[in-house]
């Protein structure tokens, strides 16, 4: 920036290294516990009663483990400060394991699709008295995990990921439990593929959802809960602003948005308040009305963005 131009950081020290998961560190800890003593139950019963939808079960469990792992693994890495080369640090590292999650969850849901359809062309023969009890182990125990994680899918991308992948599991135990009941009583087959393919097309929707929200904050897209026009209004608002420019509000991570913005001020206004008071006035109006709290600023007189190199804006 040339001489005369005027910066405000309204964070007097570096950027926040905590993170919204970080406070479920414990919590994904005792999930990630439940899931791996789960998926070995599931997989021994799967085999044992020749069930697809128990088989499927305990391999969406095993991505379950890994995506937990992942997103523990994120969290220790956000945690760390930021340095001259990092200067936002690894906060970031939650949003790629909410992306890694993604990738996961895809995978599996096409591999359930798949084996579904092999086993519509030959039908099992599932022992439903077995699967059934497996099915309720890993029910009860993916209900416990998902009352530990659903507070903080609400704050997280990157325990959303971690949530999402238990509700499906969650879904899918239930699933198994209904066809194997079927079985139990009917003896039609059948039912196993149907509750295989419904659990993968259960996983599939969801997984999209939190993609397209993973890639918004890797393209550094606003947050949904600002509205940039909204937010250009509060500033213009404020008395002694004539314009706002270069106006940028993007996301870190979950619960770590960052805004930064020319300010064009009147001369006259700048001279009787004081920079730091027009500052002061700027981070007020967004602390209060927005979910912004780490902004930058750069208060220029009017016509000075006709100067400005084209690279700034």
């Amino acid at each position: 920036m040339g001489a005369g131009h005027d910066h405000g950081h309204t964070h007097g020290g570096p950027p926040p290294t905590g993170t919204a998961a970080a406070a479920y560190q414990g919590r994904l800890r005792i999930a990630l516990g439940i899931t791996l003593s789960v998926m070995v139950v599931e997989i021994i019963g799967g085999i044992a009663a020749d069930s697809l939808a128990l088989v499927a079960d305990a391999a969406h469990m095993a991505t379950d483990a890994v995506g937990l792992g992942l997103a523990l693994l994120a969290i220790h890495f956000a945690a760390r400060p930021a340095d001259t080369s990092r200067t936002f640090g690894y906060a970031r590292a939650e949003i790629l394991a909410a992306l890694a999650n993604c990738l996961l969850l895809l995978g599996v849901g096409g591999y359930l699709l798949y084996e579904a359809i092999e086993r519509f062309i030959v039908p099992p023969d599932t022992r439903g008295g077995l699967a059934i009890v497996f099915a309720l182990i890993g029910m009860a125990a993916n209900l416990v995990s998902l009352s530990l994680l659903v507070r903080g899918q609400k704050e997280s991308l990157n325990v959303r990921g971690a949530y999402l992948e238990v509700l499906a599991d969650t879904l899918g135990s239930f699933t198994v439990l209904v066809s194997s009941v079927i079985i139990l009583t009917t003896g039609w087959q059948t039912a196993d593929p149907i509750a295989g393919l419904l659990i993968g097309l259960m996983i599939v929707p969801r997984t999209v959802k939190l993609l397209r929200e993973t890639l918004n904050v890797l393209l550094e897209a606003a947050p949904r809960n600002v509205d940039m026009a909204e937010v250009r209004a509060h500033m213009l608002a404020l008395p002694g602003v004539a314009d706002v420019h270069d106006l940028h509000v993007w996301t870190i991570t979950s619960g770590m948005p960052v805004l930064s913005a020319h300010v064009v001020v009147d001369q006259d206004a700048l001279d009787s308040v004081g920079h730091e008071k027009m500052l002061h006035d700027l981070q007020g109006c967004l602390g209060t009305h927005f979910d912004v709290e780490h902004c930058t600023f750069q208060l220029e007189p009017r016509g000075h963005a006709e100067h400005e190199a084209k690279l700034c804006h």
